[in-house]
């Protein structure tokens, strides 16, 4: 399997959390966004989103778009569940996730960043507060969301790390990139900790990627 990812792609970080918790073996082939490296026909011919992640399997076939990517491996291996076994619980844990990636990270993304300041002319610090207020917001109903729930525990849902969590550190690591002030997340912040205690974590940080920069 290949990994077609950037180091600092919140989407592809997720992605490397999960396989690295999943202790899947996964050839990274570095995608350069800011070179646009994502929009040259070699890459469309594989994804003609030109977006990232994308996985290769063995057998040649492709598959994109971080969710689809997130359950593609929940499903083929099962062993290490980023998923609870109870239904209800399953869909609490992609609720949570789905905060961030489907409420959040897509209107922070470097596209529509680039379309603000490129096309609507906003300034860097209207571009500052557009993501500040966006992050602020979803983390404020993520704490609300983890105090009222009745699994409590080190990670997002209980005491082992799910799909939740493959979503949220990317998303922390992307405010604090920003200057964002988290300090009343207490939550989110005790989490993102725990997280980044372990192995899967700290190999997937961006940082330590091959093309960080």
């Amino acid at each position: 399997m290949k990994l077609y990812s950037y180091w600092r792609s919140g989407t592809s970080h997720r992605v490397r959390i999960a396989l690295n918790l999943k202790n899947i073996e996964c050839n990274q082939v570095p995608v350069n966004l800011r070179a646009w490296a994502h929009k040259e026909p070699e890459f469309l011919k594989l994804n003609p989103q030109g977006l990232l992640p994308l996985i290769v399997l063995d057998d040649g076939r492709t598959l994109s778009q971080s969710p689809a990517i997130l359950e593609y491996l929940e499903e083929t291996h099962p062993d290490v569940p980023l998923l609870p076994s109870d239904p209800f619980a399953r869909g609490k844990v992609r609720a949570l996730a789905a905060v961030i990636g489907c409420d959040t990270h897509p209107l922070n993304n470097m596209r529509v960043l680039k379309y603000l300041t490129d096309e609507l002319h906003t300034t860097q610090e209207d571009k500052k507060a557009w993501i500040s207020h966006w992050t602020v917001e979803a983390f404020g109903a993520l704490e609300h969301l983890l105090r009222e729930q009745e699994t409590q525990g080190s990670f997002m849902w209980g005491d082992i790390p799910t799909l939740a969590d493959c979503y949220l550190v990317p998303q922390i690591y992307s405010a604090e990139r920003f200057g964002i002030n988290i300090a009343k997340f207490k939550r989110l912040q005790s989490i993102n900790e725990a997280c980044n205690g372990l192995e899967a974590f700290q190999k997937a940080h961006p940082a330590v990627q091959e093309d960080a920069q």
